[in-house]
């Protein structure tokens, strides 16, 4: 929802309270029948409804960090922890006297903790809010955070109840029987101007977010539910004692709709983006391939002439010209394989991924076995360990196992006995595997080139590449939350490890 529409929708039903409550106040002393049922039945909604907004906000706290709030969903959790006191301390409810020790005096004293402890959160939250601009450092373990607050307010909810059961004989009288006594105006009336005075706060905090404009009907719902319930009633289980409770219950409601409801409108969007996404995707695929197969058109005919000119023509030629057609063979082949490479780079940044156990051994197994057809005048000892499992994309790490094992082929070209080796290695948090080689290797001092987009350790005259191919090994492993580390020394061989 916009911010207007949020406006109109809070504004209407303000409007609703106000007319409710204007033409329930009068009759807020009539005496209705006792309902047994209506205590457990309201406390329970509402201790529901508290603690989902609680999980909600503190959802919403562990992306954002937001001090304010972790206070409001710590106000909640109060909230909860309250209702459920209150219930297991009201009069014929689970005893006749109630549980925990309670006396006449308990629930009354609850209520009032309970009602005049929420608006303080509420002015905590709106004090914190006026400073979220500021520095701050946000916590380092969330769950902790959660976990340490959660328990603090718990020990104060259970302080409170402490103090109206076990420590009810050093509070005043404010019921008899189920009526009120006369102290019991000025307890309800401090009450009720603290939350007065957060809704107050709320209102003075310009301009207005979307949670704010919601707890400004909440505040309001709550000065109805304790002027109806405490102030202009009688007593217990009057028409103001139970319309009280449901301005209650409409307060615990209010801000766990609104988040619902802009949850559900963020996933909408979200699938309409997803959707969106894929049909760019097609698009770009769609044009990837237009323009790879435009780009290599005119490769294929520069290289398919140089050939003829080369198989039918070069007895003919000088041998300047023949050494010039081997050079246009050797770049076109070279732009041919940089097509190749910058295709497998946008693929991977943008094709979706999808896992599945793949078998390791078995994929660079038939790898190898591709660049010995490629090259079968090659003798090239392969060592490949067995059992070797991953999760992941099977495509995806295709082109990886294809990108490494093809470097560490390439590398060992001059070697006298070239071998090359892919195992298991030593790595945190998952499968970690490792391919090694004899060959050229590298000098450690430039490693910090070696994933870089067109960085080449070696000239394109030793060894023939794009300098494309570990740029894309490193961003595979980032779409699969995984990392690669290089060890390796000039002529001595190359080691990668990359982990999943």
């Amino acid at each position: 929802m916009t911010g207007n529409h949020n406006r109109r929708v809070a504004l209407s039903i303000l409007l609703g309270s106000v007319v409710i409550f204007i033409a329930a106040a009068p009759f807020a002393k009539i005496q209705l029948p006792q309902v047994p049922a209506f205590i457990p039945i309201y406390e329970s909604a509402l201790v529901i409804c508290d603690l989902i907004t609680a999980v909600l906000l503190l959802g919403q706290f562990g992306f954002l960090r937001s001090r304010a709030l972790l206070v409001l969903a710590c106000g909640y959790l109060f909230d909860a922890y309250m209702a459920v006191f209150h219930a297991l301390t009201f009069p014929g409810l689970f005893a006749p006297a109630g549980l925990l020790g309670a006396g006449p005096q308990s629930t009354a004293w609850l209520y009032m903790f309970w009602h005049g402890g929420f608006p303080l959160f509420v002015i905590a939250y709106a004090w914190l809010s006026h400073r979220e601009g500021e520095p701050r450092q946000a916590p380092r373990k969330m769950t902790v955070t959660v976990l340490a607050c959660g328990s603090a307010v718990l020990a104060g909810a259970g302080a409170l109840t402490l103090l109206a059961t076990a420590g009810q004989d050093a509070l005043p009288p404010i019921m008899r029987g189920n009526h009120y006594t006369p102290l019991m105006t000025f307890v309800v009336t401090s009450v009720w101007l603290i939350s007065l005075f957060a809704l107050a706060v709320l209102w003075r905090r310009r301009p207005h977010s979307i949670l704010d404009l919601w707890l400004i009907v909440v505040m309001s719902a709550w000065l109805f539910d304790i002027a109806l319930a405490a102030v202009l009633n009688a007593g217990r289980f009057d028409l103001g004692f139970y319309a009280g409770r449901i301005y209650g219950l409409l307060a615990a409601s209010i801000v766990l709709i609104a988040l619902l409801i802009e949850s559900g409108l963020l996933y909408s969007r979200l699938a309409r983006s997803n959707l969106a996404f894929e049909a760019v995707n097609q698009e770009l695929e769609a044009f990837a391939y237009s323009v790879s197969h435009d780009l290599r058109a005119p490769i294929r005919s520069m290289m398919g002439f140089s050939q003829i000119l080369i198989d039918d023509f070069a007895p003919q030629l000088p041998q300047e010209a023949q050494d010039h057609l081997r050079v246009i063979q050797a770049e076109g082949q070279r732009m041919s394989q940089l097509i190749d490479d910058l295709l497998n780079l946008s693929r991977v940044t943008r094709a979706p991924l999808r896992r599945e156990v793949v078998n390791m051994s078995a994929l660079a197994t038939e790898v190898l076995a591709d660049l010995r057809k490629a090259e079968p005048e090659r003798k090239v000892e392969c060592i490949v360990a067995d059992g070797l499992t991953a999760s992941g994309d099977p495509g995806l790490l295709k082109i990886l196992l294809n990108n490494l094992l093809g470097n560490a082929w390439k590398f060992t070209g001059r070697t006298a006995a070239p071998r090359i080796e892919f195992g298991a290695a030593s790595g945190n948090g998952g499968p970690a595997f490792v391919v090694r080689d004899n060959g050229a290797g590298f000098d450690m001092a430039y490693s910090g080139k070696l994933f870089g987009a067109f960085q080449r350790l070696h000239t394109s005259d030793e060894f023939p590449g794009t300098g494309i191919g570990l740029a894309i090994v490193q961003r595979i492993l980032n779409r699969h939350g995984g990392r690669i580390w290089a060890e390796g020394a000039t002529n001595q061989g190359a080691t990668f490890s990359f982990s999943l």
